[in-house]
């Protein structure tokens, strides 16, 4: 018999600003933050969760090498890639896992950049087992 699953997910609202300067992007309504954003807590509510994903939506990327944190663990592979205006990417949680509880998320920029971008809301989605 296939287990059967619903889906879940979890928003953030970042809306911060990373890079060098907070001059280089019009973002008004992004608190400028540097290097890392800030680290949001989200709750999961299952013991298993299958298939989790990040969606994030970004502003400006301009370069690749940028990290999502997962509960302190980097993420796999290119997380932001670079787009010219807002994008919305999706990058599979790889190289951590969700826990049943209390989860982390944060954003890095990559230092050896200059670039800067900002970061509007990010989704947390996974599949969780049902009776």
């Amino acid at each position: 018999m296939t287990q059967r699953t619903r889906a879940n997910y979890a928003l953030v609202d970042i809306e911060e600003h990373l890079g060098e300067n907070r001059r280089e992007l019009d973002v008004p309504w992004a608190e400028f933050v540097g290097d890392r954003s800030g680290t949001y807590t989200i709750e999961v509510p299952a013991a298993e969760s299958i298939d989790p994903y990040v969606g994030v939506q970004a502003f400006a990327v301009g370069a690749y090498g940028h990290e999502i944190y997962v509960n302190d663990e980097p993420l796999s592979g290119f997380d932001l890639p670079p787009a010219e205006g807002w994008q919305y990417w999706i990058d599979r949680i790889t190289g951590t896992v969700l826990e049943e509880g209390e989860n982390t998320v944060s954003i890095s920029r990559d230092t050896e950049t200059g670039d800067g971008f900002a970061i509007g809301t990010l989704g947390v989605h996974w599949k969780e087992p049902i009776d």
